[in-house]
Protein backbone atom coordinates (compact mmCIF):
# COMPACT_ATOMS: atom_id res chain seq x y z
CA UNK A 1 0.00 0.00 0.00
CA UNK A 2 1.19 3.17 -1.29
CA UNK A 3 -0.17 6.93 -0.09
CA UNK A 4 -0.12 9.72 -2.30
CA UNK A 5 0.20 13.01 -0.93
CA UNK A 6 0.67 16.67 -1.78
CA UNK A 7 4.16 17.94 -1.21
CA UNK A 8 3.24 19.89 2.04
CA UNK A 9 2.42 17.29 3.71
CA UNK A 10 4.90 14.30 2.95
CA UNK A 11 7.25 14.66 6.16
CA UNK A 12 4.09 14.42 8.08
CA UNK A 13 2.36 11.83 6.70
CA UNK A 14 5.54 9.65 6.59
CA UNK A 15 5.83 10.19 10.61
CA UNK A 16 2.52 9.21 11.03
CA UNK A 17 2.16 6.27 8.87
CA UNK A 18 3.78 2.70 9.56
CA UNK A 19 6.36 1.70 7.80
CA UNK A 20 4.58 -0.88 6.36
CA UNK A 21 2.67 1.84 4.18
CA UNK A 22 4.48 3.45 1.56
CA UNK A 23 4.29 7.54 1.03
CA UNK A 24 4.15 9.23 -2.46
CA UNK A 25 5.33 12.29 -3.34
CA UNK A 26 2.37 13.38 -6.17
CA UNK A 27 5.17 14.90 -8.72
CA UNK A 28 8.83 15.43 -8.63
CA UNK A 29 10.51 17.81 -11.44
CA UNK A 30 13.58 16.21 -13.49
CA UNK A 31 16.14 17.63 -12.46
CA UNK A 32 18.00 17.73 -9.05
CA UNK A 33 18.47 21.15 -8.69
CA UNK A 34 17.77 25.05 -10.48
CA UNK A 35 15.36 26.95 -11.45
CA UNK A 36 11.62 25.40 -11.35
CA UNK A 37 9.50 27.40 -9.38
CA UNK A 38 6.91 25.53 -7.40
CA UNK A 39 8.16 22.24 -8.23
CA UNK A 40 10.05 19.63 -5.84
CA UNK A 41 13.25 17.60 -6.98
CA UNK A 42 13.91 14.07 -6.24
CA UNK A 43 16.16 14.81 -3.18
CA UNK A 44 13.76 17.01 -1.39
CA UNK A 45 11.67 13.91 -1.16
CA UNK A 46 13.94 11.64 -0.41
CA UNK A 47 14.97 14.41 2.53
CA UNK A 48 11.46 13.82 4.18
CA UNK A 49 11.77 10.06 4.26
CA UNK A 50 9.56 9.15 1.32
CA UNK A 51 10.70 7.12 -1.44
CA UNK A 52 7.60 6.64 -3.85
CA UNK A 53 6.53 9.07 -6.65
CA UNK A 54 3.93 9.53 -8.50
CA UNK A 55 4.83 10.46 -12.48
CA UNK A 56 2.97 10.90 -15.31
CA UNK A 57 -0.71 11.48 -13.36
CA UNK A 58 -3.31 11.80 -16.35
CA UNK A 59 -3.78 15.36 -14.54
CA UNK A 60 -0.52 16.49 -14.84
CA UNK A 61 -0.76 15.47 -18.44
CA UNK A 62 -4.09 17.04 -19.47
CA UNK A 63 -3.80 20.37 -17.59
CA UNK A 64 0.10 20.93 -17.25
CA UNK A 65 0.66 19.15 -20.74
CA UNK A 66 3.63 16.88 -19.68
CA UNK A 67 4.37 15.05 -22.63
CA UNK A 68 5.61 11.49 -23.17
CA UNK A 69 9.12 12.71 -22.99
CA UNK A 70 8.54 14.92 -19.99
CA UNK A 71 7.71 11.99 -18.33
CA UNK A 72 10.12 9.87 -18.96
CA UNK A 73 12.93 12.13 -17.80
CA UNK A 74 11.34 12.78 -14.41
CA UNK A 75 11.18 9.02 -14.33
CA UNK A 76 14.82 8.58 -15.20
CA UNK A 77 15.79 11.52 -12.48
CA UNK A 78 13.53 9.74 -9.74
CA UNK A 79 14.90 6.37 -10.37
CA UNK A 80 18.56 8.12 -10.03
CA UNK A 81 17.95 9.32 -7.16
CA UNK A 82 16.42 6.31 -5.37
CA UNK A 83 12.90 6.69 -5.36
CA UNK A 84 10.52 3.82 -6.27
CA UNK A 85 8.24 5.16 -9.36
CA UNK A 86 4.51 4.61 -9.68
CA UNK A 87 4.23 5.72 -13.52
CA UNK A 88 0.67 6.28 -14.55
CA UNK A 89 -0.24 5.19 -18.33
CA UNK A 90 -3.50 5.90 -19.69
CA UNK A 91 -5.61 6.92 -22.81
CA UNK A 92 -8.46 9.95 -22.83
CA UNK A 93 -11.74 9.53 -24.13
CA UNK A 94 -11.11 10.68 -27.42
CA UNK A 95 -8.45 8.24 -27.79
CA UNK A 96 -10.57 5.26 -26.58
CA UNK A 97 -13.40 6.67 -29.06
CA UNK A 98 -10.85 7.19 -31.90
CA UNK A 99 -9.75 3.04 -30.45
CA UNK A 100 -6.19 4.40 -30.28
CA UNK A 101 -5.91 2.75 -26.77
CA UNK A 102 -3.60 0.47 -27.86
CA UNK A 103 -1.89 2.97 -29.37
CA UNK A 104 -1.70 5.41 -26.56
CA UNK A 105 -0.61 3.08 -23.97
CA UNK A 106 2.28 1.35 -25.77
CA UNK A 107 3.60 4.51 -26.68
CA UNK A 108 3.13 6.02 -23.24
CA UNK A 109 5.08 2.58 -21.86
CA UNK A 110 7.57 2.94 -24.99
CA UNK A 111 8.87 6.11 -24.04
CA UNK A 112 9.39 4.73 -20.31
CA UNK A 113 11.62 1.69 -21.13
CA UNK A 114 14.63 4.17 -21.82
CA UNK A 115 14.41 5.76 -18.73
CA UNK A 116 13.41 2.69 -16.56
CA UNK A 117 16.68 0.88 -17.62
CA UNK A 118 17.49 -2.27 -16.04
CA UNK A 119 15.30 -0.92 -13.18
CA UNK A 120 11.99 -2.20 -13.08
CA UNK A 121 12.16 -3.48 -9.74
CA UNK A 122 11.77 0.00 -8.55
CA UNK A 123 8.32 0.89 -10.99
CA UNK A 124 4.78 0.03 -10.69
CA UNK A 125 2.90 0.93 -13.77
CA UNK A 126 -0.51 2.29 -13.10
CA UNK A 127 -3.18 2.34 -16.12
CA UNK A 128 -5.59 4.63 -15.35
CA UNK A 129 -7.89 5.29 -17.83
CA UNK A 130 -8.18 9.10 -18.14
CA UNK A 131 -11.89 8.51 -19.70
CA UNK A 132 -12.79 7.02 -16.82
CA UNK A 133 -12.44 10.00 -14.05
CA UNK A 134 -14.75 12.29 -14.16
CA UNK A 135 -17.06 11.61 -16.76
CA UNK A 136 -19.09 9.53 -15.24
CA UNK A 137 -18.05 6.55 -17.28
CA UNK A 138 -17.25 3.71 -15.72
CA UNK A 139 -14.36 0.78 -17.02
CA UNK A 140 -15.86 -2.48 -16.74
CA UNK A 141 -13.40 -5.59 -16.11
CA UNK A 142 -12.65 -6.50 -19.95
CA UNK A 143 -11.56 -2.56 -19.99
Amino acid sequence: VVIGVPAIYLANVRANVPKTIGVAAQNCWKVEKGAFTGEISAPMIKDVGVDWVILGHSERRTIFGESDQLVADKVANALQHGLKVIACIGETLEERESEKTEEVVFRQTKALVPAIGDNWKNVVLAYEPVWAIGTGKTASPQQ
